[in-house]
């Protein structure tokens, strides 16, 4: 069966998978999401058995059916290949009662790699059947992680180009000269006076600007998207929710049909709709716990139904959650307006006019399986030091958010059932705030030099990935403000 995808503002709008990728956003702003959520048409017995590949074929063929086999086993094997550093390529890490899944085993350390490994093959081989003659021109905002994710898998590939914006000083030095010194002739990395949401916002304008399209289309080129507002990025993201659920169930650390509670760091809401879905799909999965930092932007919308964005934006040691704009929840208000695309839009409206929206107490009633918590600064570091001193097991900051929002709400969700915390990042990426939190007397250190002191706690070598960018030299240095993003993409296109 075909599965068609439509906006989330417009129930006209209409598009194949092929094209949904293709256009990464649609043209009044809204996202693409599926007509309907398919169903898994294998038991997890079934499932259990399988690779990681495999159980990325047997998922992503349910949303992607305009893709031969062919075509989808081709950019699932070249996405997912000895570009990790295990073949498990997402491991599952038993620390005390909790399983932690690490998605940082890729080629720049972090969960982006799980669906950005595979989109440049996604979007080339959907410019092919869609006989795209244009050039494609990614733009990308990031927090830190999907900028690298991005430049590393589109460098050099034919028939694109990469436009990375990221917050100056709103990321770590290792995310940092991930970006600034990738490689490719046709990757541009662009440095902003801003926050990550000034990017964001920055990026969809770009995307809704009707009059830029038509510059575009003359001179070669179109736009299209590497962030999770791609559904090509999103689709990938519910694989390993699938392989978590049945690689437990092989494992015998679940019975069959037993409730697995989720937890997420969340910045985007990409990656814990991505949950969502695989539940839809028909993975028992139990409660949806989306962890945030001191940016509780997402716990006070579900604590009370009521989105505001109009507060103080903090910066903190998870730089990747630093968002008080999270774009992918739009997709989520629209499956509780039950697909009326009439109402989403008027409250996406709402956002972008005061900075706030309300839910009805019946659309509420629908995000039953949500529950929020936060951790502050102080909390993360501690949870960070309390895992290593009583498991030896060493974290992010992200992960440690939503380690430490585990702990707190196992009492909530119920204490003795399971709970998978998603690991969305390698403590490498995070060096400087790790050490510190490890031992206050790292803090006068630089980042660069507490790298060895890291790896001789976490035993191994220094992962390829980090050594590669310290000898590296800085390539890209251009800096603009916010407002000015529109025109350093006109000059990088010469248009």
């Amino acid at each position: 069966m075909s599965l068609l995808y439509r906006s989330t503002r417009n129930k006209h709008q209409t598009a194949t998978a092929s094209q949904a990728i293709l256009k990464g956003l649609a043209a009044d702003g809204g996202l693409f999401v599926p007509e309907f959520i398919p169903p898994l048409d294998l038991p997890m017995d079934a499932l259990k058995e399988m690779t990681y590949q495999e159980t990325a074929y047997a998922v992503m063929k349910l949303f992607l059916t305009d893709y031969t086999e062919a075509e989808l086993k081709r950019c699932i094997n070249q996405a997912y290949d000895d570009k990790f550093d295990t073949i498990e390529i997402a491991p599952l890490v038993k620390v005390d009662d909790k399983y932690y899944l690490e998605l940082f085993h890729g080629a720049t350390l972090a969960f982006k790699d799980m669906a950005l490994s595979i989109l440049p093959y996604l979007l080339t081989t959907a410019a092919k059947k869609n006989q795209v003659s244009k050039d494609i021109v990614i733009l990308a905002a990031t927090s830190g992680d999907t900028g690298k994710a991005a430049l590393a898998g589109f460098a050099d590939v034919p028939g694109t180009k990469i436009i990375v914006f990221y917050p100056k000083g709103g990321v770590s030095k290792i995310q940092e000269l991930q970006m600034t010194t990738q490689k490719g002739s046709n990757t541009h990395v662009v440095a902003i006076h801003g926050n990550f949401d000034d990017a964001q916002n920055g990026v969809k304008a770009l995307f809704e600007d009707r009059a830029l399209a038509q510059k575009l289309a003359k001179a070669g080129y179109q736009f299209s998207s590497a962030n999770s507002i791609n559904i090509g990025r999103l689709i990938p993201q519910i694989v390993y929710y699938v392989y978590s659920y049945a690689k437990l169930l092989k494992r015998g650390e679940l019975s069959e049909n037993e409730p697995l509670h989720v937890v997420v760091p969340t910045g985007n809401f990409g990656n814990i709709l991505a949950a969502y879905y695989a539940k839809q799909m028909g993975v028992p999965i139990g409660k949806f716990i989306c962890a945030s930092n001191e940016n509780k932007v997402l716990f006070d919308f579900f604590q009370t139904g009521s989105y505001n964005r109009n507060r103080e934006f903090v910066l903190t040691s998870s730089p990747s959650m630093d968002i008080l704009v999270s774009s992918n929840l739009e997709r989520l208000i629209y499956a509780i307006c039950e697909q009326d695309a009439d109402a989403n839009a008027t409250l996406m409206n709402n956002l972008k006019e005061a900075g706030e929206y309300h839910l009805a107490h019946t659309q509420k009633e629908k995000l039953n399986d949500f529950v929020g918590g936060y951790a502050t600064e102080e909390q993360t570091a501690t949870f960070i030091r309390q895992i290593y001193q009583e498991t030896g097991y060493v974290m992010d900051t992200h992960t440690a958010v939503a380690g430490f929002v585990c702990q707190e709400l196992q009492e909530v969700v119920g204490k003795d059932e399971k709970h998978l915390v998603v690991s969305t990042a390698s403590p490498y990426k995070f060096a400087k705030s790790v050490m510190t939190a490890l031992d206050s007397n790292y803090e006068n250190l630089a980042e660069i030099d507490l790298i060895p002191k890291l790896t001789d706690i976490i035993g191994g070598e220094v992962p390829t990935a980090v050594h590669e960018v310290l000898q590296a030299k800085v390539l890209h240095t251009l800096e603009c403000e916010s407002s000015q993003m529109k025109e350093v993409v006109r000059q990088i296109l010469h248009l």
